[in-house]
């Protein structure tokens, strides 16, 4: 489902924050350059961000910021991931995976006690498929499966996983920003083509 955006001008009338302060805020890494979405309206390029995460930050930043600096602050909102390790109960008590998830990703590593930030950002997945409601424990399995492929070629993280599912049967699929892709390891690859090509093929042939 497409996210609700907000515009740079209502947010800041909504928020009573100022030009400055937003880009400040920006510069000093406590929102993330990935929020600040240009579309083109009628009056030209404008600037928008995902409603929910931009308006939680901000008042969290509202909250903090006389008593953190903006480098602590910072920090708090983008913590070093190499410095992440959790336990799948300190998961459960933040609300980064549901009791269910945390089951579903020991299935896969049983021997795992802590997690490092890669661990944590795929079991989060996995929460967020199972509590979409339409994604069945199996399923969720075969997305960290496929996750865990995938990271060999997307080590940055920017990816897209998304299921497919056609007379009950359930297909992986995770893109990157670049357009490479990779595909759930039990499922088979058994045709690609890159479409551009096709074109150009069809443009020779009828010269």
């Amino acid at each position: 489902m497409e996210q609700e955006l907000i515009s740079k001008k209502e947010l800041l009338d909504l928020t009573g924050i100022s030009y400055g302060q937003l880009y400040r805020w920006k510069r000093k890494d406590l929102i993330p350059e990935g929020w600040f979405i240009r579309k083109s309206t009628f009056t030209g390029q404008e600037t928008f961000f995902p409603r929910e995460k931009i308006l939680s930050r901000i008042e969290q930043i509202k909250q903090l910021k006389d008593d953190l600096s903006l480098d602590e602050l910072a920090r708090r909102f983008s913590p070093d991931p190499a410095e992440i390790a959790l336990c799948g109960e300190d998961m459960v008590k933040r609300s980064i995976v549901s009791e269910q998830a945390w089951r579903v990703y020991r299935l896969e590593h049983p021997n795992t006690k802590v997690c490092s930030f890669r661990d944590v950002v795929f079991a989060s997945v996995v929460h967020r498929a199972l509590a979409s409601g339409n994604v069945g424990l199996d399923e969720a399995r075969n997305a960290l499966r496929t996750l865990e492929q995938s990271i060999t070629m997307f080590s940055d993280f920017r990816m897209r996983i998304a299921c497919v599912r056609k007379l009950g049967v359930s297909v992986w699929v995770v893109q990157s920003a670049d357009g490479q892709f990779v595909i759930d390891p039990d499922a088979k690859l058994v045709f690609d083509a890159d479409v551009s090509e096709c074109i150009e093929d069809v443009k020779l042939r009828l010269l």
